[in-house]
């Protein structure tokens, strides 16, 4: 087992080290260039068809535009706009924060295009349902001859949503915030319960299909946002004088690596600096990595440019907005604890 483990960790930091810079972060670039920033001349009327300006009850799809987002949302909102925040400013200090915010800026455009091909190329399940994502415009788009690589996607997707990270939080924050202060002993069986409790009621929310996650997403994921945003919004308050000098570093600091305690990358820690914020930014709003077009693929709508524009919005409010605040509260809460 130690070998097999050795050896996907090598394989991980391989993928997500040269790899990533070149397909996540280069092609980005190029389809920013390729579009001369065609999809942010154009956030107002993302803003509008988000609003449900342009809604037509005959087009295909079954969501909601706003519905569509906030479900994709709701799978990029979490663990990496918190501790992965902070892993990133405790290896490279907060320079990574910017390099961050340029991986969000590129993952936009990246999100534009796959989102607006899961519109173009929408395929059809088992059930005759409509339905997108990147294993049916593969398909759709490219050809049956290329569907061995539609389900070599299908099955990284699956692989990569088995370990139900989310689940493993919650059943930490239960134990921590419930059962270890009210001197409840943790063990296996109380684990085994809490995860039943957990998959009974999310099953719930699954079984009802996209409507009903759509549906549960539009509803949780604003509370969330909001929830988060009044309460860091109390610690900036708090240490107002010091926000913009932690902003000042987030820009001056992203380009000399000096509180970079990681591996260089490129023969030099500037290229490290970069590889963590990249990584991290990416890990924070999935932009290329082709859950989101799923969620976006079921939007009710025939214009793909349109639902391409409203996807734009998931790596601004995930990375931008929610990472940014968590990074400029961490030194703040820091000294709330210490006191």
């Amino acid at each position: 087992m130690t070998s097999i483990n050795n050896i996907i960790a090598d394989f991980a930091s391989f993928i997500w080290g040269l790899p990533l810079v070149i397909l996540l972060i280069g092609g980005g670039l190029y389809l920013l260039v390729i579009s001369r920033l065609m999809p942010f001349r154009y956030l107002g009327h993302a803003l509008k068809v988000l609003m449900g300006a342009y809604d037509n009850k005959l087009d295909k799809g079954e969501i909601t535009h706003f519905q569509a987002l906030t479900t994709a949302l709701s799978s990029t909102i979490g663990m990496g706009n918190i501790a992965g925040v902070a892993v990133a400013i405790g290896i490279g200090g907060p320079g990574a924060m910017f390099w961050m915010w340029v991986s969000a800026i590129i993952g936009m455009v990246t999100k534009f295009f796959t989102c607006s091909l899961s519109i173009m190329f929408r395929g059809k399940d088992s059930a005759g349902n409509v339905q997108g994502g990147p294993m049916y415009f593969i398909v759709e788009g490219l050809g049956k001859s290329w569907k061995p690589l539609a389900s070599f996607f299908s099955v990284c997707g699956l692989v990569g949503a088995l370990p139900v990270f989310n689940v493993n939080q919650l059943k930490q924050a239960i134990n921590d915030v419930l059962l270890i202060p009210n001197n409840i002993e943790v063990t296996f069986m109380s684990n085994l319960i809490i995860g039943f409790l957990l998959v009974f009621v999310t099953s719930i929310v699954i079984f009802g299909g996209i409507k009903r996650i759509s549906i549960t997403a539009s509803k949780l994921v604003p509370t969330m946002v909001l929830l988060y945003f009044f309460m860091v919004i109390i610690i900036l308050v708090i240490y107002r004088d010091q926000v913009p000098k932690y902003l000042s570093l987030m820009v001056t600091e992203a380009f000399n690596a000096y509180h970079y305690k990681g591996d260089t990358f490129l023969g030099g820690v500037l290229g490290g600096l970069i590889l963590l914020g990249i990584r991290r930014g990416a890990f924070s709003n999935e932009a290329g990595i082709g859950t989101a077009p799923m969620a976006h693929g079921a939007a009710k709508t025939n214009e793909p440019i349109r639902e391409g524009l409203v996807a734009m919005f998931g790596p601004a409010i995930d990375t931008l907005f929610i990472c940014t605040l968590t990074a400029l509260a961490i030194p703040g809460y820091r000294r709330m604890a210490n006191k």
